[in-house]
């Protein structure tokens, strides 16, 4: 095993990670779940939309339910009521998100430029939700010109939030370039509440890498949208264990499970159409991906998925799709250094 493993958290991603997907990614050995975020106007009104970005089950556990917002009153009541309605094991205030709907509304990483801001919410929502943890999420900065991490750490510590995931990129970034992690282990260095680090961890040597940046847990997100089984594989690399590649057919079973389970909930009409994106991210580094890809963003019902999936293995023949795209290396290569290759 390797000295200092870390525990693994699926990063909070909007329209992504619904109940179904952070089980599937649980039961690949994810350990802290979050929802997607939820904004406190949502929480107020207690709409059936907003219930179903709230609910999960017993076996996601630890789970935590994120929010945003600008007003630190409006929020600490939200979070009350999250606690009450849901009971969750934590609450994490998003700090950290880019997109625009969010900024304009002076929520998510808008904040970072607003220290005083975004120290009054963490307070009001810390003494809101006690004695329930409170965590946060945020970006190293604003821009390039205001990488702020290590000063909005310390204010959020001294506001008695317990747990901080650093995203390693700015705002302006957005989800381009690199992440920095020098400057995620500048801000575990700088405060004693537990620093989660995230950003570019896309297989196991680099999470391994990541052990010597002082920070207490990693956390993934797009690299799962892709391979779940990164969980495993990282698990397996900190115990010292061999991992062996999930077979295509595997890959595909998980994907019409994935889809089976949503069209059980929503309906094939909008299960289906809501998937579309998924499937665009589960056919990376899969052999002839960029025709799937054309021909799942039509795709409508389950039998058509089906039969997509029928035709693709058909195509393949006796050749194993994952020698194809190794180019010869041992199973025991990781999804992601096949998606490097497509």
């Amino acid at each position: 095993m390797v000295k200092g493993s870390l525990p693994l958290f699926l990063a909070p991603m909007a329209g992504v990670t619904n109940s179904i997907f952070r089980t599937i990614c649980k039961e690949k050995r994810a350990d802290v779940l979050t929802t997607e975020f939820v904004s406190a106007d949502g929480i107020m009104h207690r709409n059936a939309r907003t219930r179903g970005y709230l609910e999960f089950t017993e076996e996601e556990r630890p789970m935590g339910v994120q929010l945003f917002g600008a007003d630190p009153e409006r929020l600490a009541e939200a979070a009350k009521q999250v606690r009450d309605w849901v009971q969750p094991d934590f609450i994490d205030i998003n700090f950290g998100c880019p997109a625009n709907k969010v900024v304009c509304r002076n929520g998510g990483s808008s904040l970072l430029r607003d220290c005083p801001l975004l120290e009054r919410v963490a307070k009001a929502m810390v003494q809101a939700c006690d004695p329930l943890p409170v965590t946060a999420k945020i970006r190293i900065g604003w821009d390039e010109r205001s990488v702020n991490a290590v000063t909005t750490a310390r204010l959020l510590e001294g506001a008695g939030i317990r747990r901080i995931a650093v995203h390693g990129r700015t705002r302006a970034q957005g989800y381009s370039g690199y992440a920095d992690w020098e400057v995620i282990a500048a801000v575990a260095d700088a405060v004693r509440v537990p620093v989660i680090g995230n950003g570019d961890i896309t297989d196991a040597s680099t999470a391994l890498r990541r052990l010597g940046s002082g920070v207490s847990g990693l956390m993934i997100g797009r690299a799962a949208m892709a391979n779940p089984w990164i969980f495993t594989e990282v698990k397996h690399a900190f115990e010292g264990k061999p991992f062996v590649a999930p077979t295509l057919m595997e890959r595909w079973d998980l994907v019409l499970r994935h889809c089976r389970e949503e069209v059980g909930v929503r309906g094939e009409t909008h299960g289906m159409h809501g998937m579309r994106g998924r499937l665009m991210a589960y056919t990376r580094g899969m052999p002839g991906a960029r025709p799937l890809r054309a021909s799942l963003s039509k795709v409508a019902t389950l039998t058509q998925l089906e039969e997509i999936i029928g035709g693709h293995l058909d195509s393949l023949g006796s050749i194993d799709p994952l020698d194809t795209v190794h180019g010869g290396e041992p199973e025991e290569a990781s999804f992601a250094s096949i998606e490097k290759r497509s």
